[in-house]
């Protein structure tokens, strides 16, 4: 499957005992469906506040039902926030996460003197003008495959550190910057913690050379606090031909931002 949601109310992908995941509301639609627990497996696992316009699953069942079943019946019974957008039986050999070979991400900033109001929740935000110029440089030393410690949680599970970071731009949309993101697998608050650092560099405080430096050191305690979830998105995973999932596409800026521009 492959779903998206605003995770504005969610306290995350991943499963609670006191309910109120993404996972939770997924699991107990697809049961209802099936008639049978079901247990569903995710590309990646996003944190509270975090959204996703692409997010893939697998589970198994006994249960023959059409896709239509899967899609429309499932979307019935799912909160107005989450949405089913395409399903399809495939072979018991697919894992949703060990199958995947690239995660994107797009975090969205307004850069604005005043906090957002009809965006909150959708954007990050920032109140001092950045230059994205030195941004840019910074970005291009983290391009590559690197032990990204430095850009890790305390909490992150993940066997090793180092990841191959294939993109990183830093686009500019009226007040919206926009930071795409691409690599075989993150880091549990890799994409937060490298925007932080990178407005510690649009605001002056280090020049970009300092990202080179940080990455040497390993150490999370000379970065730039984890930024704020609001503005994070999972916009696509891809995998190989073989198992024909649909191309993910560019998410719906014009819906997500109803407003780029404001006086200042």
């Amino acid at each position: 499957m492959v779903l998206e949601y605003d995770g504005s109310n969610f306290c995350g992908w991943q499963s609670q005992r006191s309910g109120g995941s993404v996972q939770d509301a997924v699991e107990a639609a697809l049961s209802k469906i099936a008639c049978e627990n079901i247990r569903v497996v995710t590309a990646g696992r996003t944190d509270a506040g975090v959204h996703a316009s692409y997010q893939v699953l697998h589970f198994d069942t006994q249960a023959q039902r059409p896709m239509t079943a899967w899609v429309r019946g499932a979307n019935a019974l799912l909160p107005e926030s989450i949405a089913v957008l395409w399903a399809s039986q495939i072979s018991d050999e697919f894992h949703a996460r060990y199958c995947a070979t690239e995660r994107r991400y797009l975090y969205l900033l307004s850069n604005h003197p005043s906090r957002p109001g009809l965006n909150r929740g959708k954007v990050g935000w920032f109140h001092q003008t950045l230059d994205l110029e030195p941004m840019r440089t910074a970005a291009q030393t983290l391009l590559g495959e690197h032990d990204f410690s430095a850009f890790r949680a305390a909490e992150c599970q993940a066997k090793s550190p180092v990841r191959n970071l294939t993109k990183l731009e830093i686009t500019q949309l009226g007040d919206i910057i926009v930071f795409e993101l691409r690599a075989n697998a993150f880091l549990h608050h890799m994409v937060r913690n490298i925007v932080g650092c990178l407005i510690y560099v649009g605001k002056g405080k280090y020049p970009p050379e300092w990202m080179g430096t940080l990455v040497k050191s390993g150490k999370r305690s000379e970065a730039a606090p984890t930024f704020p979830a609001a503005g994070l998105y999972l916009t696509g995973v891809s995998y190989d031909a073989r198992w024909k999932f649909p191309p993910f596409v560019e998410p719906p800026l014009a819906s997500v931002l109803p407003r780029t521009s404001r006086p200042r």
